[in-house]
């Protein structure tokens, strides 16, 4: 009988089953587990985020159940991770040349920029100078940091991202002071940054790690670190330890996100992954980002929180330094010139 059934309606044992479910409104919960592979100093960052996204998607998904898991680290050696085998849903880097690197490896989609808004960069940041508080050495400005009497703190920007910006950052500031050309030997700017690199007193592996060193270890008279890190550190992790010193000139940090698409449509979870990172560009989330000290897409949000994101005069590393393969190559790679100078004494 059961298969004269079948036969009559056209239907499998199972799609049969499943009628007679949804029929009698017993739909089963969907678990989903998303994995975020993130850079070193998003992580409270996301973990708010986490929350806040979870509660919204069971809202407009009752029968779905979301968890997000977090992994945390520099922003290259996450990148690398992640093409090494790591079951990434979504990435959420510091720098589009460790996106790059995924999609070189057929990981995420060559049009990763445009599945979102804003060239896949929900927010920004900048690199500031993190100091002792009462500010005990008068450290005001990057060239401050290549005194004698300064210890410098900084990740190692062969693993980190943020570590890269921190070079670029004051290499910027030196082409722009001196007013010389990265291309045309930069003989001012260069002995600049081989003064700078010789007071480096630890090149940790990543952000956090290098914040820990400064505010835990007593390491260094200066961190450099971003934007958002120094407020957390000055509001959190060393309270009424710390100071943060703008510097006249800094790099624009842009912070990219991406599918991991090869691993999502593999499980089913492409839908879940792409909502989770559409929702950083919501309203909540990006008033979440300007309370956390990052630089959000909203300009009107952005615009409201001047008090604690100032103006400040910025360049992208782009526009300075040429395309991200230019800089890795140029400056990055094994004997690049951060190498050169940074083994001169």
């Amino acid at each position: 009988m059961l298969a004269a059934a079948i036969m009559m309606t056209g239907c499998s044992p199972t799609e049969a089953t499943q009628d007679d479910a949804a029929n009698n409104g017993s739909v089963e919960t969907q678990d989903i587990d998303l994995l975020n592979v993130s850079y070193d100093v998003s992580r409270d960052f996301y973990k708010d985020y986490n929350t806040l996204f979870s509660t919204d998607y069971q809202k407009s998904h009752p029968n779905s159940k979301i968890n997000i898991n977090q992994s945390h680290g520099g922003s290259s050696k996450q990148a690398l991770s992640v093409a090494n085998g790591l079951q990434a849903d979504v990435v959420t880097f510091n720098q589009e040349s460790d996106m790059n690197l995924l999609v070189e490896k057929g990981l995420v989609a060559t049009e990763w920029q445009q599945a979102l808004p804003n060239n896949a960069v929900p927010y920004t940041s900048t690199m500031v100078l993190l100091v002792r508080a009462g500010n005990p050495k008068n450290i005001k400005d990057w060239s401050d940091l290549a005194r004698n009497d300064i210890d410098v703190v900084i990740p190692n920007p062969k693993t980190s991202g943020t570590a890269r910006y921190a070079f670029l950052g004051a290499y910027g500031y030196g082409l722009h002071q001196f007013k010389e050309n990265s291309n045309e030997s930069p003989v001012k700017t260069n002995d600049f940054i081989k003064k700078l690199l010789a007071n480096v007193v630890t090149y940790d592996n990543g952000a956090r790690a290098a914040t820990t060193s400064f505010t835990q270890r007593g390491l260094g008279d200066v961190l450099i670190t971003t934007e958002n890190e120094a407020h957390l550190a000055a509001q959190q992790f060393a309270k009424g330890k710390v100071d943060i010193v703008y510097p006249s000139y800094s790099i624009v940090i842009a912070n990219p996100v991406a599918v991991v698409t090869a691993v999502t449509e593999k499980s089913g979870k492409t839908e879940a992954a792409s909502a989770y990172l559409k929702g950083l560009w919501d309203k909540p989330a990006q008033e979440l980002m300007a309370k956390m000290y990052m630089r959000p897409s909203d300009e009107q949000i952005l615009a409201a929180h001047k008090d604690t994101l100032p103006d400040i005069e910025t360049f992208e590393p782009v526009a300075v330094f040429g395309s991200w393969a230019e800089i890795m190559d140029a400056f990055f790679v094994d004997g690049g010139r951060f190498d050169q100078l940074a083994s001169t004494k």
